[in-house]
Protein backbone atom coordinates (compact mmCIF):
# COMPACT_ATOMS: atom_id res chain seq x y z
CA UNK A 1 0.00 0.00 0.00
CA UNK A 2 2.62 2.31 0.84
CA UNK A 3 4.55 1.83 -2.20
CA UNK A 4 1.89 2.66 -4.13
CA UNK A 5 0.81 6.11 -2.27
CA UNK A 6 4.82 7.05 -2.40
CA UNK A 7 4.09 7.47 -6.23
CA UNK A 8 1.54 10.07 -5.57
CA UNK A 9 -0.51 9.16 -8.48
CA UNK A 10 -2.89 11.93 -9.63
CA UNK A 11 -4.48 9.27 -11.93
CA UNK A 12 -5.45 5.55 -11.05
CA UNK A 13 -7.54 2.77 -12.39
CA UNK A 14 -8.73 -0.27 -10.98
CA UNK A 15 -10.38 -3.79 -12.45
CA UNK A 16 -12.99 -4.93 -10.51
CA UNK A 17 -13.65 -8.74 -10.35
CA UNK A 18 -10.61 -10.73 -9.36
CA UNK A 19 -8.75 -7.15 -8.00
CA UNK A 20 -11.57 -5.90 -5.71
CA UNK A 21 -13.03 -8.99 -4.38
CA UNK A 22 -12.39 -12.73 -4.90
CA UNK A 23 -14.70 -13.96 -7.73
CA UNK A 24 -16.59 -13.21 -10.60
CA UNK A 25 -19.80 -10.71 -9.46
CA UNK A 26 -20.41 -10.27 -13.39
CA UNK A 27 -21.17 -14.28 -14.11
CA UNK A 28 -22.45 -14.87 -10.79
CA UNK A 29 -25.49 -12.19 -11.53
CA UNK A 30 -25.48 -13.80 -15.38
CA UNK A 31 -26.29 -17.48 -13.84
CA UNK A 32 -28.42 -16.30 -11.00
CA UNK A 33 -30.37 -14.21 -12.66
CA UNK A 34 -31.09 -17.16 -15.38
CA UNK A 35 -31.54 -19.13 -12.49
CA UNK A 36 -34.48 -16.82 -10.78
CA UNK A 37 -36.34 -15.98 -13.82
CA UNK A 38 -35.42 -12.56 -13.59
CA UNK A 39 -35.44 -12.33 -17.36
CA UNK A 40 -37.86 -14.32 -19.09
CA UNK A 41 -37.00 -18.15 -19.48
CA UNK A 42 -36.60 -18.33 -23.22
CA UNK A 43 -33.78 -15.70 -23.23
CA UNK A 44 -32.84 -17.59 -20.48
CA UNK A 45 -32.51 -20.43 -22.22
CA UNK A 46 -30.98 -18.80 -25.13
CA UNK A 47 -28.11 -17.02 -23.29
CA UNK A 48 -26.92 -20.25 -21.32
CA UNK A 49 -26.43 -21.75 -24.76
CA UNK A 50 -24.68 -18.70 -26.09
CA UNK A 51 -22.39 -18.93 -22.70
CA UNK A 52 -21.39 -22.25 -23.64
CA UNK A 53 -20.43 -21.44 -26.49
CA UNK A 54 -18.47 -18.70 -25.28
CA UNK A 55 -16.54 -21.01 -23.02
CA UNK A 56 -15.78 -23.07 -25.61
CA UNK A 57 -14.20 -20.09 -27.45
CA UNK A 58 -16.60 -19.84 -29.74
CA UNK A 59 -17.69 -16.03 -28.83
CA UNK A 60 -15.53 -13.35 -28.15
CA UNK A 61 -14.90 -12.09 -24.59
CA UNK A 62 -16.12 -8.30 -25.39
CA UNK A 63 -19.09 -9.67 -26.82
CA UNK A 64 -20.26 -12.05 -24.42
CA UNK A 65 -19.81 -9.50 -21.56
CA UNK A 66 -21.65 -6.87 -24.00
CA UNK A 67 -24.66 -9.84 -24.73
CA UNK A 68 -24.87 -9.93 -20.65
CA UNK A 69 -26.22 -6.92 -20.82
CA UNK A 70 -28.05 -6.39 -23.49
CA UNK A 71 -30.59 -9.21 -22.77
CA UNK A 72 -32.42 -6.95 -20.87
CA UNK A 73 -33.62 -5.35 -23.58
CA UNK A 74 -37.46 -4.41 -22.84
CA UNK A 75 -37.20 -4.48 -18.90
CA UNK A 76 -37.53 -1.78 -16.67
CA UNK A 77 -34.01 -0.79 -15.82
CA UNK A 78 -35.57 -0.36 -11.85
CA UNK A 79 -36.18 -4.36 -11.24
CA UNK A 80 -32.53 -4.57 -13.13
CA UNK A 81 -31.22 -2.50 -10.64
CA UNK A 82 -32.82 -3.69 -7.51
CA UNK A 83 -32.00 -7.15 -8.72
CA UNK A 84 -28.29 -6.28 -8.88
CA UNK A 85 -28.40 -4.63 -5.34
CA UNK A 86 -29.98 -7.48 -4.02
CA UNK A 87 -27.32 -10.16 -5.74
CA UNK A 88 -24.45 -8.03 -4.57
CA UNK A 89 -25.27 -7.70 -1.07
CA UNK A 90 -27.21 -11.03 -0.34
CA UNK A 91 -25.92 -13.63 -2.62
CA UNK A 92 -22.28 -12.75 -3.80
CA UNK A 93 -19.64 -14.93 -1.93
CA UNK A 94 -16.86 -12.87 -3.26
CA UNK A 95 -15.82 -10.65 -0.57
CA UNK A 96 -14.44 -7.08 -0.86
CA UNK A 97 -10.34 -7.26 -0.37
CA UNK A 98 -9.49 -5.28 2.63
CA UNK A 99 -6.50 -3.55 1.37
CA UNK A 100 -7.61 -2.59 -2.11
CA UNK A 101 -10.59 -0.61 -0.42
CA UNK A 102 -8.27 1.30 2.13
CA UNK A 103 -5.60 1.71 -0.80
CA UNK A 104 -9.04 3.25 -2.77
CA UNK A 105 -10.03 5.57 0.20
CA UNK A 106 -6.25 6.89 0.35
CA UNK A 107 -5.88 7.82 -2.70
CA UNK A 108 -8.92 9.15 -3.21
CA UNK A 109 -8.04 11.17 -0.16
CA UNK A 110 -4.76 12.29 -1.06
CA UNK A 111 -6.66 13.90 -4.19
CA UNK A 112 -6.16 10.90 -6.53
CA UNK A 113 -8.82 10.57 -9.11
CA UNK A 114 -9.76 7.37 -8.93
CA UNK A 115 -11.60 4.91 -11.55
CA UNK A 116 -13.37 1.80 -11.73
CA UNK A 117 -13.00 -0.21 -15.20
CA UNK A 118 -14.74 -3.34 -15.35
CA UNK A 119 -16.67 -5.23 -18.01
CA UNK A 120 -19.07 -6.80 -16.14
CA UNK A 121 -22.30 -4.71 -16.13
CA UNK A 122 -22.73 -0.92 -14.48
CA UNK A 123 -25.64 -1.69 -12.74
CA UNK A 124 -23.78 -4.45 -10.38
CA UNK A 125 -19.92 -2.21 -10.50
CA UNK A 126 -22.30 0.26 -8.87
CA UNK A 127 -24.22 -1.15 -5.90
CA UNK A 128 -20.54 -2.85 -5.67
CA UNK A 129 -18.28 0.82 -5.69
CA UNK A 130 -20.94 2.03 -2.76
CA UNK A 131 -18.45 -0.38 -0.78
CA UNK A 132 -15.33 1.15 -1.77
CA UNK A 133 -16.23 4.50 -2.04
CA UNK A 134 -15.99 5.61 -5.74
CA UNK A 135 -18.59 7.65 -7.37
CA UNK A 136 -20.61 6.63 -10.13
CA UNK A 137 -19.28 9.48 -12.44
CA UNK A 138 -15.75 7.38 -11.85
CA UNK A 139 -17.46 4.11 -12.70
CA UNK A 140 -16.77 3.11 -16.94
CA UNK A 141 -18.48 -0.59 -17.04
CA UNK A 142 -20.37 -2.68 -19.27
CA UNK A 143 -23.81 -0.12 -20.53
CA UNK A 144 -26.52 0.09 -22.60
CA UNK A 145 -28.83 3.34 -23.56
CA UNK A 146 -31.97 3.68 -21.53
CA UNK A 147 -34.79 5.10 -23.13
CA UNK A 148 -37.74 6.08 -20.63
CA UNK A 149 -36.30 3.65 -18.18
CA UNK A 150 -36.39 0.99 -20.07
CA UNK A 151 -33.24 -1.20 -21.42
CA UNK A 152 -32.19 -1.00 -24.96
CA UNK A 153 -29.63 -3.82 -26.48
CA UNK A 154 -27.84 -0.55 -27.92
CA UNK A 155 -24.19 -0.83 -26.22
CA UNK A 156 -22.40 2.28 -24.92
CA UNK A 157 -19.44 0.72 -24.22
CA UNK A 158 -17.99 -2.98 -22.76
CA UNK A 159 -14.28 -2.36 -21.07
CA UNK A 160 -12.87 -5.64 -21.52
CA UNK A 161 -9.24 -6.15 -23.31
CA UNK A 162 -8.70 -2.95 -25.30
CA UNK A 163 -11.80 -1.33 -24.28
CA UNK A 164 -10.72 -0.66 -21.49
CA UNK A 165 -7.58 1.79 -22.41
CA UNK A 166 -10.73 3.24 -25.21
CA UNK A 167 -13.08 3.63 -22.23
CA UNK A 168 -10.27 5.65 -20.18
CA UNK A 169 -9.32 7.72 -23.03
CA UNK A 170 -12.85 8.81 -23.86
CA UNK A 171 -13.51 9.98 -20.17
CA UNK A 172 -9.75 11.63 -19.10
CA UNK A 173 -6.32 12.57 -21.44
CA UNK A 174 -4.39 12.26 -18.26
CA UNK A 175 -1.64 10.44 -18.32
CA UNK A 176 -2.64 7.19 -16.33
CA UNK A 177 -0.37 6.55 -13.39
CA UNK A 178 -1.22 3.44 -12.15
CA UNK A 179 -3.67 0.62 -13.11
CA UNK A 180 -4.45 -2.30 -11.25
CA UNK A 181 -5.63 -6.07 -12.76
CA UNK A 182 -6.22 -9.44 -12.01
CA UNK A 183 -6.27 -11.05 -15.75
CA UNK A 184 -5.57 -10.99 -18.99
CA UNK A 185 -7.99 -8.49 -20.28
CA UNK A 186 -6.76 -6.32 -17.78
CA UNK A 187 -3.22 -6.07 -19.64
CA UNK A 188 -3.62 -3.30 -22.06
CA UNK A 189 -5.15 -1.12 -19.32
CA UNK A 190 -1.87 -2.28 -17.15
CA UNK A 191 0.57 -1.40 -20.27
CA UNK A 192 -0.88 2.19 -20.95
CA UNK A 193 0.06 3.12 -17.16
CA UNK A 194 3.27 4.43 -15.64
CA UNK A 195 3.01 1.95 -12.54
CA UNK A 196 1.43 -1.51 -13.11
CA UNK A 197 0.15 -3.70 -10.48
CA UNK A 198 -1.22 -7.11 -10.93
CA UNK A 199 -3.69 -7.79 -7.72
CA UNK A 200 -4.42 -11.61 -7.02
CA UNK A 201 -3.63 -12.23 -10.93
CA UNK A 202 -4.60 -15.21 -12.49
CA UNK A 203 -1.76 -17.46 -13.91
CA UNK A 204 -1.95 -15.94 -17.40
CA UNK A 205 -1.37 -12.15 -16.16
CA UNK A 206 1.42 -13.30 -13.60
CA UNK A 207 3.44 -14.45 -16.10
CA UNK A 208 2.87 -11.35 -18.19
CA UNK A 209 3.66 -9.41 -15.24
CA UNK A 210 7.03 -11.13 -14.24
CA UNK A 211 8.15 -11.22 -17.48
CA UNK A 212 7.39 -6.99 -17.86
CA UNK A 213 8.09 -6.51 -14.18
CA UNK A 214 5.16 -5.26 -13.12
CA UNK A 215 4.55 -5.26 -9.49
CA UNK A 216 2.77 -8.65 -8.30
CA UNK A 217 0.64 -8.15 -5.22
CA UNK A 218 -1.81 -10.90 -3.39
CA UNK A 219 -3.69 -9.62 -0.98
CA UNK A 220 -5.02 -11.64 2.66
CA UNK A 221 -6.86 -14.59 1.63
CA UNK A 222 -5.74 -15.59 -1.55
CA UNK A 223 -3.07 -17.94 -2.64
CA UNK A 224 0.28 -16.40 -3.93
CA UNK A 225 1.83 -18.65 -6.44
CA UNK A 226 5.47 -18.24 -7.52
CA UNK A 227 6.80 -19.00 -11.46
Amino acid sequence: MESVLTLRPKVAAFDCDGTLWSGDVGEGFFSWEIAEQIVPSEIGRLMRERYTDYKAGGVPEEQMCGEMVTMHKGMREELVVAAAKHYFENVFPGKIFAEMRELIVRLRAAGCDVWAVSSSNDWLIRVAMKHVEIPDNRILAAAVRIENGIVTDQLIQVPSGPGKPKAIASVTEATLDAAFGNSRWDTEMLAMAKHAFAINPNPDLEGTARERRWNVYFPDGTASRHL
